[in-house]
């Protein structure tokens, strides 16, 4: 497993917190996700041979976020 901290831009409260975590542990090989909204960061515990930053970027961005 690695662990990953990636920016996540245009969270305003805990719903919008709630769907970056359900949409980023949908993906395959996530094991854990823990999401700040006072940091603005979503920490991501995976395996890499299944999911990757990438992957990550494009989740958030569906969930309507910015993943810069």
């Amino acid at each position: 497993m690695e662990n990953l901290v990636i920016k996540v831009e245009g969270m305003h409260c805990d719903g919008c917190v709630k769907s970056v975590t359900r949409t980023l542990g949908a993906l395959p090989g996530v094991s854990k996700v823990d999401v700040s909204l006072a940091e603005g960061t979503a920490r991501v515990s995976y395996d890499p041979s299944k999911s990757g930053l990438q992957d990550f970027k494009r989740a958030v961005e569906r969930a309507g976020f910015k993943a810069p």
